[in-house]
């Protein structure tokens, strides 16, 4: 499961530990039915009531993000970008807030990467936490092939508060980090899932940036569509797709995604997916975005 929790600590938000609290309260009533996503991966977990639902929710395992002060992203040697950035808008003050990214696992965690994006790779108030990546890799009892996870989390466009075109050229200079980094710590023997707020949206320069960035570690033909899960299984007639009303909803926003490589030794098809976190009854959501899950099935490529 891919869920921004809208963990964000006062004053930016305030009086979100109920909704928190109730993220990790679903998440232990799923276990108790043996309906738990194996693994969580978790963005905007910043506060405490956010950092608290793995335990919350009963995972073993429990992998944070990179903190405040690690940097390891690389330099992006763009000083006039960097020199132009404002106090008002949070770019000149250094970090923060950690990245906010949590990977929970009920499976073995075998090797972990983390990367923060450099300085320069962020425009606006984004630049006050210490965005980036980690990669876990987990090994699934009964399969032979351990499968490389993501966790990420992009610049945001208009909520940065600096016009697009700052934003923009942020977001072009992350994903050009990440894709370094998928390729230098993925296995290209191992499946890769790449899960996360993309902050994507309907804009074909993220769009592009994103997928360019993506697909040399998809395991597709080169100039094929990068896949996506949720994508994958609204596709298929055969395959069961819970709400989906608030699944569509996820991908006309274009933010939440979990994107597919395959690698040589195993493949991943997406079997199913249902929205966890979607609309309460009432109308209301827990979060500003939706959690949902897919089911993948690993399978030995075709000869």
């Amino acid at each position: 499961m891919t869920y921004n929790v809208e963990g964000l600590p006062w004053p930016v938000r305030w009086g979100r530990g109920a909704a928190l609290e109730s993220i990790g309260e679903r998440l232990a009533w799923l276990r108790q039915r043996g309906r738990q996503p194996h693994v969580v991966a978790l963005q905007e977990a910043f506060s405490d009531d956010a950092k608290a639902i793995g335990k919350a929710a009963g995972y073993a395992n429990v992998v944070a993000g990179p903190s405040a002060t690690e940097r390891d992203g690389g330099n992006v040697s763009d000083w006039r970008f960097i020199d132009a950035g404002r106090w008002v808008k949070g770019e000149t003050e250094g970090k923060v807030l950690d990245s906010g990214l949590l990977i929970l696992s009920d499976y073995p965690v075998v090797r972990v990467r983390r990367m923060a994006f450099p300085a320069g790779a962020c425009a606006g108030y984004d630049c006050l936490a210490n965005k980036g990546a980690v990669m876990v890799t987990v090994k699934i009892p009964g399969v032979s092939t351990p499968v490389d996870i993501v966790d990420t989390h992009l610049n945001s466009r208009h909520a940065s508060g600096v016009p697009d075109l700052r934003s923009n050229a942020a977001y072009a200079r992350q994903t050009a980090v990440l894709g370094k980094f998928l390729s230098a710590n993925h296995d290209p023997a191992t499946p890769l899932l790449v899960a996360g707020d993309f902050n994507m949206g309907p804009r074909p320069v993220r769009r592009a940036a994103l997928l360019a960035a993506l697909e040399p570690t998809s395991g597709v033909t080169p100039g094929s569509s990068v896949r996506d899960g949720l994508s994958g299984c609204l596709a298929r007639s055969d395959a069961a797709v819970g709400d989906p009303a608030d699944a569509r909803w996820i991908l006309r926003r274009g933010r939440d995604w979990q994107f597919i490589g395959n690698g040589t030794a195993a493949t991943l098809a997406p079997r199913d997916a249902t929205v966890l976190f979607g609309r309460e009854p009432g109308g209301a959501m827990l979060s500003d975005h939706m959690g949902f899950e897919v089911t993948y099935r690993v399978a030995k490529p075709a000869a």
